[in-house]
C-alpha cells in the first residue's frame, strides 16, 4: 500500500528569527502582499516561492531541503531555488541582502517579473506535479480505507463473536474492494509522479535560465540601490535603523528625484573630497598655492614618497632630502581655519539649469561641491549651512550643526530645492556675514569659510561693500568664489574677484577634481 514520510512546502530551512524577518518585512511591504495576491490567485505554490526566495537572500547560509523531502506541487518551487543559488549573479546579490529585511524584500520584487514568467511558462510542469500530488493524497485516502475495513473485518472475530455468513462475507468483499482501489490508486500516483518527474525535466533548462535571469536583474538592482545610497551619503548604519517604510520612500526619492540622474557626480565629488582630506597637508600655515623645494617630510607630495618604495630611488630621496631639494606642496598667508562653520552659497537662478560639457547642469556640480563641503565640515566637526539664493528676495537657509545628526530627508530638500529667478550676491553673503556674526557673539567662535558657487555676476552697493570688508577683517573669515561654467565671472577686477579670497572658474563641469584644493584647504 501506499504509505510515505510527510512531505514538506518549503524548500529553504529556516530558524525562527529568518521566519519572523519575513512575516514582518510581508506586513510592512505592501509590494509583496500585492505580488503574493496577484501569483497566488492563478499559481498555489507562489506564496512559497516568495518565502523561500526571501529567506535565501536573507539568511547567511541558506540550506535547502532534499528533493525527496518536498511535496510533489513543490518541487518547481525547489529546482528555481537550486537554480538561483547556482547563479554568480544570485551569489552577488547576496553581498547586499544578507541580514538586511529591506533589501531581501526588494530582491523578491525585483525579480517578480521573471518569476512571473517562469510560473506561466511551467504551467504544465506545474499542473502535472499538482495531478501527482492529487493522486498521492488519494492514494493514502484509500490506503487508510482499506486499513479501516480490514480492522472492522478482524475485529469480531478477535473479540470471539459470531459472525452471520453473510456478514463476514459482506465484510470480505469490502475490505477486497478497499485494497484493490488502494492499489488502483496506488498505480495512479505512480504514474502520476513519473509525468511530474518528466514535465519537471522537460521544464529544468528553461527554469534554470529564468532564474538565472531573475538573479541578474535582482543584482543590478541592488547593487544600483546600494550604489544611489553610498552617493547620498546614506550609511549603512542609518539604514538598518530607518523603518521598512522610510526606507522605500527614501529610495523612491532618490531614484525619482532633481539629482536622481547626478547621483553618479555626486558620488565622485564625495570620493574625491574624501580623498583630499586624506591628502591634507597637516600642521601647515595658509592656503596651497603650488609646489617648492625643500625638506619638510609633513610636506613632501606623493610622487617624492613613491621614490621610497623603490630600493633603486632610496637614495636618490636620501640626497635630494639632504639638500633640501624635495618637492614640497607650497602654502602662504592664512592660518588654518577648522573654528566657524562652513557655508556653501549656492546659487539657484535659471542659468544655472544649463547643461555644459557632458551634459551636466551647472545646478548638478554645485549640488554635488556643496554636498562634498557638508561632509568636509561633518568630519572636521563643524556646523555647515547651505544657503540657496536667486533674486535678492528668494533664499531659502539649511543649517546642520555640527552636534546634530543629519538626516538623510533634510539633505535631499536641500540638494533638490530650485530657486529660479535672477541672481544676487549681496543676500546671501548678508545671510552667511551675520549666521558668522551670530556664531561669533555666541560662543566667540571665528575663522569661517564661505564658498560662493554661481555662474552669474552682478554689481554690490559701495556702502555694502564696505560692512562687507569690516565684518571679514573682524570675523576673520575666508572666501571662496567658484565660477561654474562663467569665466568672465572670474576675470580679475569682477565683483566676484573682488568678494573672494580665492577664485577659480570651472569650464568641465564632468571634472570633479577642478576644485580639489578646497578640499585640502577648508
Amino acid at each position: 500500500m501506499f504509505t510515505g514520510p510527510r512531505r514538506h512546502t518549503a524548500t529553504v530551512l529556516a530558524d525562527p528569527f529568518a521566519r519572523i524577518a519575513w512575516r514582518d518585512t510581508y506586513e510592512q511591504s505592501a509590494g509583496l502582499r500585492e505580488l503574493a495576491a496577484e501569483l497566488t490567485a492563478r499559481h498555489d505554490c507562489a506564496a512559497d516561492l516568495l518565502t523561500d526566495v526571501f529567506l535565501a537572500a536573507y539568511q547567511v547560509g541558506p540550506l535547502l531541503r532534499g528533493r525527496a523531502e518536498m511535496a510533489v506541487s513543490r518541487l518547481l518551487n525547489h529546482l528555481v531555488i537550486t537554480s538561483l543559488l547556482d547563479s554568480a549573479d544570485f551569489v552577488e546579490l547576496r553581498r547586499e541582502t544578507v541580514g538586511d529585511p529591506y533589501a531581501a524584500a526588494m530582491a523578491v520584487l525585483a525579480q517578480a517579473p521573471a518569476l512571473r514568467r517562469l510560473l506561466e511558462g511551467s504551467g504544465d510542469a506545474q499542473q502535472q506535479a499538482e495531478r501527482a500530488a492529487r493522486a498521492q493524497r488519494n492514494a493514502e485516502t484509500a490506503a487508510t480505507a482499506a486499513g479501516e475495513a480490514l480492522r472492522e473485518a478482524t475485529g469480531d472475530a478477535d473479540r470471539g463473536d459470531a459472525v452471520p455468513a453473510a456478514a463476514a462475507a459482506a465484510a470480505a468483499d469490502a475490505t477486497r474492494q478497499a485494497a484493490e482501489a488502494a492499489e488502483r490508486a496506488e498505480d495512479a500516483a505512480q504514474r502520476a509522479l513519473r509525468s511530474a518527474a518528466q514535465a519537471l525535466a522537460d521544464a529544468a533548462p528553461g527554469v534554470r535560465v529564468a532564474a538565472r535571469s531573475a538573479a541578474t536583474k535582482a543584482a543590478e538592482g541592488a547593487r544600483e540601490e546600494a550604489a544611489l545610497m553610498r552617493a547620498w551619503g546614506v550609511g549603512a548604519g542609518e539604514l538598518e535603523r530607518m523603518p521598512f517604510a522610510q526606507r522605500a520612500r527614501l529610495a523612491e526619492r532618490l531614484r525619482t528625484g532633481r539629482l536622481a540622474r547626478w547621483a553618479e557626480l555626486i558620488g565622485r565629488f564625495r570620493q574625491m573630497a574624501g580623498g583630499e582630506r586624506a591628502r591634507k597637508v597637516e600642521n601647515a600655515t595658509g592656503e596651497l598655492v603650488g609646489v617648492t623645494l625643500g625638506d619638510d617630510l609633513s610636506r613632501v607630495v606623493p610622487s617624492e614618497l613613491a621614490n621610497l618604495g623603490l630600493p633603486g630611488l632610496r637614495a636618490m630621496f636620501a640626497a635630494r632630502y639632504a639638500a633640501g631639494e624635495l618637492m614640497l606642496y607650497d602654502s602662504q598667508g592664512e592660518q588654518s581655519t577648522g573654528q566657524g562653520a562652513v557655508i556653501a552659497c549656492v546659487d539657484t537662478s535659471h542659468s544655472m539649469y544649463e547643461a555644459g560639457p557632458g551634459g551636466v547642469t551647472r545646478e548638478a556640480w554645485a549640488k554635488a561641491c556643496a554636498l562634498a563641503l557638508l561632509d568636509q565640515a561633518r568630519h572636521a566637526k563643524r556646523d555647515f549651512v547651505g544657503i540657496l539664493f536667486s533674486a535678492a528676495d528668494t533664499m531659502r537657509v539649511f543649517r546642520f550643526p555640527a552636534g546634530a545628526s543629519v538626516g538623510s530627508a533634510r539633505v535631499l530638500d536641500f540638494a533638490e530645492t530650485f530657486l529660479g529667478g535672477g541672481t544676487s550676491y549681496q543676500a546671501p553673503l548678508t545671510t552667511a556675514r551675520e549666521l558668522l556674526e551670530e556664531d561669533f557673539d555666541d560662543v566667540g567662535r571665528a575663522r569661517g569659510d564661505i564658498v560662493m558657487l554661481t555662474d552669474d555676476e552682478c554689481g554690490v552697493t559701495e556702502e555694502w561693500m564696505r560692512g562687507w570688508k569690516d565684518a571679514k577683517h573682524r570675523l576673520g573669515f575666508r572666501v571662496f568664489g567658484v565660477a561654474i561654467g562663467a569665466p568672465r565671472a572670474a576675470e580679475a577686477g569682477s565683483v566676484l574677484d573682488a568678494l573672494c579670497d580665492n577664485l577659480r572658474s570651472i569650464e568641465d563641469l564632468t571634472d570633479v577634481h577642478a576644485a580639489a584644493d578646497l578640499f585640502r584647504v577648508i
